[in-house]
């Protein structure tokens, strides 16, 4: 299973929701979860403010399995979460998506059907994958995470920026010596 085009959604905006929560220089306004939701395609014209705290909460929650160093503590964190988030599995069909799943039904709030599917997708990248695609930015001083659905997955970096200063930064200290 390859996770591209509608689950590195899911694994996206579940990273994103992390930084956004929990990292130093984030932004949890209500506007910036919702620009979350949007740049990833889920149904962002339907976050209320008061939809805030339920996303905050679960971005607090979802830290651990970036940080986990073995796929045991990922594992552990997971299935515990399939355990207590509500799901209803079903089919969908529409745009830009077309046929695929959905972990909750259409009549739940975002909250609950945001949290269904970035864990199924987070569930499905570590089965795929293990924790080589996800974990906190190797550059000094940054605690942002990142998710690698990316076909080479070798990916280390929060952003381009913190690869880039990282690699300047090596690269002067070997002129240095």
């Amino acid at each position: 299973m390859r996770i591209t085009g509608y689950k590195s959604h899911g694994v996206a905006a579940a990273a994103a929701l992390v930084n956004a929560v929990t990292s130093t220089g984030g932004d949890d306004s209500a506007d910036a979860l919702r620009r979350i939701l949007r740049e990833n395609e889920f149904f962002w014209r339907q976050f209320r403010d008061d939809d805030a705290p339920d996303f905050r909460i679960w971005g607090r929650t979802l830290r651990p399995f970036f940080e986990a160093e073995r796929v045991e503590d990922a594992m552990a964190l997971l299935n515990r979460l399939l355990l207590q988030v509500p799901m209803h599995p079903h089919l969908a069909d529409h745009e830009p998506h077309g046929l695929h799943m959905h972990y909750a039904p259409p009549s739940s709030r975002l909250p609950d059907r945001f949290r269904a599917t970035t864990l199924m997708n987070l569930a499905e990248l570590i089965v795929e994958h293990g924790l080589t695609r996800t974990g906190v930015c190797a550059a000094d001083g940054c605690d942002r995470v990142y998710a690698d659905t990316s076909r080479a997955g070798r990916r280390r970096f929060c952003s381009e920026s913190c690869a880039n200063r990282t690699n300047v930064a090596a690269f002067r200290a070997r002129r240095r010596s």
